[in-house]
């Protein structure tokens, strides 16, 4: 662990992400302005009045149930026990004197909490704003449990449901933000970070336990009004035999999504990773593993090497698929944390997706991008694995669209022989990408959707990198526009784009068609080009296109030829 890693929030912090909405009274030993400046949470405790306080590492301790004496008494015992602050409730007729000489006597900071907000969102909130001052001070490494809690987010998400994440030992590790109906297992799972013991005996008394152990497959609790329990889906962790943990996934005010149980399938390999690399220590192998993958996808490192890491055939067909945000600006102008929140929810949406598709699928970002590698697919004909993987990536856009909002495209690269061609299908994905991330119209794309707007890419990429093939009469005109303002340029374009038709052409720029008439003739006349020649029609057409950026001009690496 890095020493000079942040610990948590300080209290001056976390009064300023919660404000008066939630707290109604701050009290400090030594006064708010000395009391509060370095006295810092790194995590939250939960204290019942009737029970005795454990060991504390800078906590903050929920005191639930406990009003004058008692709370004075508990967070004496707290503060001696290693709390950093203590939260009590705080009703409209109550002594606030009172809790001021109790941060005095404790020697501890007093929060006094409004009645109406309730203990688990409480406990909710401080653990998003200790989250966040641990994100913003240091960089966590991939892999680290804080990674389930994205998890967690994901999944909550794809099901429309409420999750957590529990270990073996039935302690909670993540669980998803929440302000529908948790029933009671939720939350004192949630306040306790771990399951009621006797709602925990229910669990293995209906077998539900024994079915998680048993297999791979999703498990139904069904509703029990009775003992407040909602309905749910859980689903074991496991690597071979070994129960890692569990995910559940309780129904709040409107039933589970019809593609929950393959959200839960995805979503308990990819905690399994999780879990698996933190416990042995690994966790930066997730970082070399996107970085072989990138390199691998760019073609610069042997796809033996991550082959032989992931267990996937070398020789079996093999697919990329790229996935792009529409709405994100990656230039001068972005907003950086908007742009990286929405690429982390893209990705993990991603993640969970390829994970139930197939075990060993891989995901790594570059850039704006993130790319999903198919590895093992079935031996189908070439058309039928295309269709198979375009059918994964519609699922992933429209789960993108309908659960997180988020605009996302796809690009479907061709099924290749085997890995030692995947950056073959990856360059595909990319030229694909660069056509439809800007079009409305197309959501998810195949090579054979966009060819000839791919190949119209490539001579114009061509046509960039030799200078010398420029007609100087294009050039002139498009100076004279500058210059002079005038729209004569895009009227060529239009004229060219409806195939030299004057009526669809002036359809296009909304104006007379003797209007458009007359800026071609004054185009000809400035240019000297003729356009009833082919010829001519043609190469200014493609000079034109490449000069105005009317059409996307790939990237070098992303061009191949052969399409």
């Amino acid at each position: 662990m890095n020493d000079a890693a942040p610990a948590g929030a300080g209290v001056r912090q976390l009064l300023l992400a919660l404000g008066e909405p939630v707290i109604d009274l701050v009290a400090a030993p030594a006064g708010l302005d000395d009391g509060i400046s370095d006295v810092e949470i790194s995590d939250v405790a939960i204290l019942d009045a009737d029970e005795e306080p454990e060991t504390y590492h800078a906590d903050l301790v929920l005191l639930i149930g406990a009003r004058g004496r008692r709370a004075l008494r508990l967070a004496r015992a707290a503060a001696h026990r290693g709390a950093a602050a203590v939260a009590v409730k705080v009703d409209p007729g109550d002594d606030r004197q009172a809790l001021k000489n109790l941060a005095e006597d404790a020697g501890v900071v007093v929060l006094g909490i409004r009645p109406e907000i309730r203990w688990a969102r409480l406990d909710s909130l401080v653990r998003e704003v200790v989250a966040d001052a641990r994100v913003a001070g240091a960089a966590p490494e991939a892999g680290q449990p804080a990674d389930l809690f994205a998890l967690a987010e994901t999944v909550a998400a794809l099901t429309g449901g409420i999750v957590s994440i529990e270990d073996s030992a039935n302690r909670v590790l993540a669980y998803s933000r929440s302000d529908d109906e948790v029933d009671e297992l939720r939350r004192r799972s949630i306040l306790g970070r771990e399951g009621p013991a006797h709602y925990l005996a229910l669990l293995r008394q209906w077998g539900v336990y024994e079915r998680l152990r048993a297999g791979d497959e999703v498990v139904h609790v069904e509703e029990r009004p009775e003992r407040g329990i909602r309905r749910r889906l859980a689903i074991g962790i496991r690597v071979d035999e070994q129960m890692l943990g569990s995910i559940w996934v309780q129904e709040g005010r409107d039933e589970l999504s019809d593609t929950a149980e393959s959200a839960l399938i995805g979503a308990a390999r990819t905690a399994a990773l999780l879990l698996v690399r933190h416990r042995t220590g690994v966790s930066s192998d997730l970082r070399l593993e996107d970085a072989l993958l990138s390199r691998m996808l760019e073609g610069h490192i042997d796809p033996r090497t991550l082959a032989a890491r992931i267990g996937a055939d070398l020789t079996k067909p093999a697919a990329v698929v790229g996935f792009a945000l529409r709405d994100a600006t990656t230039g001068a102008d972005a907003d950086r944390p908007v742009f990286e929140l929405r690429r982390a929810a893209m990705t993990s949406l991603v993640s969970v997706h390829a994970a139930a598709f197939r075990r060993r699928a891989l995901v790594a970002g570059t850039g704006a991008r993130v790319y999903m590698l198919l590895p093992g697919l079935p031996g189908l004909p070439e058309r039928s694995g295309e269709s198979l993987v375009a059918g994964l990536a519609h699922d992933i856009v429209r789960a993108a669209g309908q659960r997180l909002r988020l605009d996302v495209c796809a690009a479907v690269g061709s099924v290749v022989d085997g890995l030692d061609s995947i950056a073959e299908s990856k360059a595909e994905a990319d030229r694909v990408l660069d056509i439809i991330a800007d079009r409305a119209e197309r959501r998810v794309a195949t090579i054979d959707d966009v060819r000839s707007e791919v190949l119209l890419g490539d001579t114009l990429a061509l046509l960039e990198q030799h200078p010398r093939l420029r007609d100087p009469r294009i050039t002139a005109l498009l100076a004279y526009d500058a210059e002079h303002d005038t729209p004569l340029v895009p009227s060529v374009l239009a004229y060219f784009a409806e195939q030299c038709n004057m009526r669809a052409a002036a359809r296009l720029l909304h104006v007379h068609t003797n209007t458009l008439r007359y800026r071609l003739r004054r185009a000809e006349t400035i240019s000297g080009i003729d356009l009833t020649d082919p010829h001519q029609c043609l190469f200014s057409h493609l000079q034109l296109l490449l000069e105005t950026g009317a059409m996307p001009v790939p990237h070098a690496s992303h061009v191949q030829h052969g399409h």
